[in-house]
């Protein structure tokens, strides 16, 4: 087993993330946003699953968005466009990438 305690600290010129597990089957990132930061619209070849920690944020995919809180998530598809920005406050969130990218 592999407990899972440091996460991403958070920093004034961009989002943070660090990656807190990796392996051929998954990646787990750690990302902490301060207030109006933001994931530019991106993609990735994996499935990912978002899961918030702390705060709230607006995530949004291909078709959808949605502002989620301490205990919700969402997934993308594998190449569906998605991009995250905080709301008026921190945000935390884990991203789990299946299988890891290029893995």
């Amino acid at each position: 087993m592999k407990v899972l305690g440091e996460r991403a600290a958070a920093r004034p010129d961009r989002a943070a993330s660090m990656v807190v597990h990796d392996e051929p089957n998954l990646r787990i990132v750690s990302f902490h946003l301060l207030p109006g930061q933001r994931i530019p619209p991106h993609r990735s070849a994996s499935t990912v699953s978002v899961q918030v920690v702390r705060g709230t944020g607006t995530f949004r995919g291909a078709e959808d968005e949605a502002v989620l809180g301490p205990g919700e998530g969402a997934v993308f598809a594998p190449g569906e466009t998605h991009a995250i920005e905080a709301a008026d406050g921190p945000l935390e969130f884990l991203a789990l990438i299946a299988p890891r990218p290029g893995g």
